[in-house]
């Protein structure tokens, strides 16, 4: 597998970044989007980021609009709605897809690392076809806020579901797994 640790990534305020740039750290890489129904887990995600930051952990947002069109805004836009609305201060990176064939490298090698994920999948298919909606199968990403684990090692250590909240102890007990390494 390619090293993750590499890719080249840009910050939303366009600052260069890697996963390298992080190296050390327990990584939580999310993609997010401003109006999805799963939005408000920005406030357990800045939750999250306060609690272990100083231990060395880091949530890293991923703002995408690869699903129901729920992340229109601007770069300026998802910054400023994230302050006023969460006051998310993990940071966030420039908006690009997450899944299909325009899919930024990182997410290609997370997807790749980890193809299946825990939590509740089958029931968020079953809502999604209830809607109409055709939902992804692994590897691709299945909505908004699913969420990447990476270890101080730069490996991906787990992969979670969407609806898989912040607080949940089976997310909460692989943070401090790792962090405990």
């Amino acid at each position: 597998m390619a090293d993750i640790s590499a890719i080249p990534l840009s910050r939303i305020d366009g600052k260069a970044d890697t996963l390298g740039a992080h190296e050390g750290n327990v990584l939580l890489v999310v993609n997010v989007a401003s109006k999805c129904g799963l939005t408000p887990q920005y406030e357990g995600l800045e939750k999250l980021y306060a609690q272990y930051k100083d231990q060395g952990f880091e949530v890293l947002g991923f703002p995408a609009n690869d699903f129901g069109a729920q992340e229109p805004g601007t770069n300026e836009e998802i910054v400023e709605f994230c302050s006023a609305n969460y006051g998310v201060s993990f940071p966030l990176f420039t908006k690009a897809d997450v899944t299909g064939e325009n899919k930024q490298p990182l997410y290609q090698a997370l997807t790749a690392a980890v193809p299946t994920k825990q939590g509740d999948v089958d029931g968020m298919k079953e809502r999604f076809r209830g809607y109409g909606m055709n939902p992804n199968d692994d590897p691709e990403v299945l909505w908004n806020f699913e969420k990447f684990l990476i270890g101080k090692d730069g490996s991906v250590a787990a992969r979670f579901a969407p609806a898989m909240t912040p607080d949940d102890p089976a997310l909460v007990g692989a943070i401090e797994a790792e962090l405990a390494k």
